[in-house]
């Protein structure tokens, strides 16, 4: 029974002690839930490949303005690839009117290692190079090693490292570098043009890596749009490369979200 005696002050610090205990459970299943999510957070990056290339700045602040996470710079020297775009001056150009965007170079080029300064003193943040370029036998350790030293030299440089592999590379010659990567870029098409149709059946291949590390960025490359999401989002991709499904839209910031929302809902906890 109540009491008219009874110290008011301990009825609140008992309401105290049930809100912290009620904040506790709260926190610990969320905190639970967070530790062990499947994949990074999502991350859109719209192909400025596809944008209007005279309008190249406005156009990139303006995917930024729409949701977009990081933008997606193609760099083809010709010979990697049958196409020539953009280089180093170019992402010189977008640092110097983006000074918090996330550059993230997909160097489609025969000689990364060329290349890591000119993009470092550029301003790229992820310096993202192709495993072709570098093995063509996943069991000679010669390639290994110097895929080690390109990895590691990239570091030095400040920028985060990915790894892109074409449609007919096995996800398994890149598993033994996870934990040396910040990403792997998965590639739905052959590289070298925008626009071409998503390859079903190479996108199971993010499978392979997710299963090998929860940590690691997999990027899925080629043919990306909402018709496509649901594919890359079930074997646990969390970086949508999307150039024409956005560029080409009315609506670019309805698509931004249809995406992200796809890989979110995947996400597993």
């Amino acid at each position: 029974l109540s009491s008219p005696f009874r110290d008011r002050s301990i009825d609140r610090k008992q309401r105290d002690l049930d809100q912290l205990d009620e904040w506790f459970w709260l926190w610990l299943a969320t905190g639970s839930s967070m530790a062990a999510r499947d994949r990074p957070e999502c991350k859109i990056a719209p192909s400025i490949l596809s944008a209007d290339f005279a309008r190249l700045a406005e156009e990139s602040k303006r995917m930024i303005s729409c949701g977009a996470d990081w933008l997606h710079v193609d760099v083809m020297d010709g010979h990697f690839v049958p196409n020539l775009t953009i280089g180093a001056p170019v992402v010189k150009s977008l640092r110097k009117n983006l000074p918090d965007a996330f550059l993230d170079c997909h160097l489609m080029v025969s000689n990364p290692k060329q290349w890591i300064l000119d993009f470092a003193k550029a301003g790229a943040s992820l310096y993202n190079f192709h495993l072709e370029c570098v093995m063509d036998d996943n069991t000679n350790e010669e390639q290994a090693t110097e895929l080690r030293s390109l990895i590691n030299e990239v570091k030095a440089s400040g920028m985060k490292v990915g790894i892109s592999i074409k449609p007919k590379t096995p996800a398994e010659w890149i598993v033994p570098f996870l934990g040396e990567i910040d990403m792997v870029n998965v590639l739905t098409v052959e590289p070298g043009f925008g626009g071409q149709k998503f390859m079903s059946d190479i996108v199971g291949k993010c499978k392979i890596i997710r299963e090998a590390s929860k940590e690691v960025h997999i990027q899925v490359d080629g043919g990306v749009a909402p018709s496509t999401i649901d594919a890359c989002a079930a074997v646990g991709a969390n970086v949508i490369v999307a150039g024409s499904a956005i560029f080409g839209s009315d609506k670019p910031q309805e698509v931004i979200a249809t995406l992200k929302k796809s890989v979110e809902a995947a996400a597993t906890a």
